[in-house]
Order: C-alpha cells, then structure tokens, then sequence
C-alpha cells in the first residue's frame, strides 16, 4: 500500500476525505470505523487479519486525525497508519478528518460519514460500543447509525449509489460488552501485535496519556484469553451484534 495519499476538494455534501492507497476501493466485506488512529487495531485488528487471510476486502475508516491527543502529531500518526494497514493487509485505509474530540449525531458529520460509506460499500460494518467513557466513542456509535440511515436512502443528498449495510457489530473500547460474537484470533496474535505496535507515538516507552498506558496491550491481551474461554478457543475477539443473528438452517 503506497504512503501517498489523495484528497477530495470539501462541498456542503462531500466530507474533506483523504484515503491511503487506492481511492476507489471495490466493495469491502468489513469496514472497522476508529474513532481516533490505533483503536481499530486494538478493537478488530485480530479479526481484520483473519479476514485479509481467508481473501476478504477490509478496511479501516479513521473518523478523526487523533489531533487532541497527548501524544505524536497528525502527520506522524497518518504515518503509523500506513504502516499498520500494511501489516494488517488492508485492502483500504481512509481519514474523514471529523474533528478530534467532536464526534457526535449531526447531520454534517453523519453525511460525512454517508459518503464514505457509499464509497466503501462494506457487507459488515463494525464500530465502538455506545457504553464507553470516551465521548468521541460514544459519539461515534450514534453518529455512525444516522449515517448508516442516510447511506441506504436513495433520495438522500448524499454523493454516490444508496448501500444498505448488511450487519452491524459493535466492538469494546472502555467498558465491557455483551459479546455475543466470539472470532478466533490465536493464530494471528503476534501480527495483531505488531499493528498496534506500528503506532509508535502511542505505544513506545513509557508513552501515557489521558486514555492510553503502557499496558494496554497486555490488558487487552487477557480480554482475549477471557473471551477465548467462552468460546473454548485460547484467544478471542468479541463483538456484540448490533441487532438479532439470523442464521440460516445450513450453518448450523
């Protein structure tokens, strides 16, 4: 995936939106939505491995630039991006460039969002849990389900072809989750790693902030382990379906 990146000019119904890599990406089979740069990875990045390895379209959207955090610039962030979408073996990275510590449920942000989504054209759309102490995580849940709405609606003054999103899973941030969905990531674990890893401004030293420590992936590591008895698999990812699992006769 090159480094280079293309914008598009911003209009009252187009959001400033760059990507990394190819700008026009194919249909993705799943579309993890990240608040800030790096929750992705902590979130579903296991599972975004498992996929790029079974042939899948995956991809991340980061809703902000990480802009108000303590910790490494904008500019060196997007560079950790790229870094991580490659050994994640994305298929599409992009940045809607919403404003850090802002995200909420209004109409600009959710046509923002509505256009990426056209864009993208993801089966399975996963995003933060509503129970988080975080606000832009929160913020980004409601914003994503306005979004969702506008996308799918063929009248809606939203750029590109209406996409219904086919399955909404909700991934954990802050607080525990009623994980209903359990996907085996043991065999990816080191690879997992090493995405979060690639956010070098983040998680390098002693590197702390208001919501980032040292220990997180340690942490994270257990809520794997944990998840994994419950699936009797030795790690896990978890995620809570975002509405009732329809399983048909033959997948059972």
């Amino acid at each position: 995936m090159p480094t280079a990146k293309s914008g598009m000019l911003y209009t009252p119904s187009q959001p400033m939106y760059t990507t990394y890599g190819n700008p026009n990406p194919q249909p993705l089979d799943w579309l993890a939505l990240a608040p800030h740069p790096d929750d992705a990875e902590i979130g579903v990045g296991g599972t975004l491995l498992r996929l790029a390895r079974a042939g899948k379209r995956t991809g991340i959207l980061e809703l902000t630039r990480g802009e108000g955090g303590t910790l490494g610039d904008p500019d060196t962030r997007e560079a950790e991006c790229v870094a991580a979408a490659q050994l994640l073996g994305l298929s599409w990275r992009g940045q809607l460039e919403l404003p850090d510590g802002g995200l909420m449920d209004i109409p600009e942000q959710a046509r923002a969002l509505a256009v990426a989504l056209r864009l993208t054209r993801p089966r399975v759309l996963v995003v933060p849990h509503y129970l988080d102490r975080h606000p832009d995580h929160f913020g980004a849940y409601h914003l994503t389900k306005r979004a969702i709405h506008l996308a799918q609606l063929a009248r809606a003054e939203v750029p590109g072809a209406a996409h219904r999103v086919s399955r909404v899973l909700l991934y954990q941030g802050n607080a525990d989750i009623a994980a209903n969905v359990l996907i085996d990531v043991e065999d990816v674990l080191p690879q997992w790693e090493a995405a979060i890893r690639a956010h070098v401004s983040q998680f390098s030293g002693a590197a702390i902030s208001e919501t980032v420590t040292p220990e997180i992936i340690e942490r994270r590591r257990a809520r794997l382990m944990y998840w994994g008895t419950l699936g009797r698999r030795r790690y896990c990812e978890a995620f809570e379906s975002d509405g009732a699992l329809l399983l048909e006769p033959e997948g059972l």
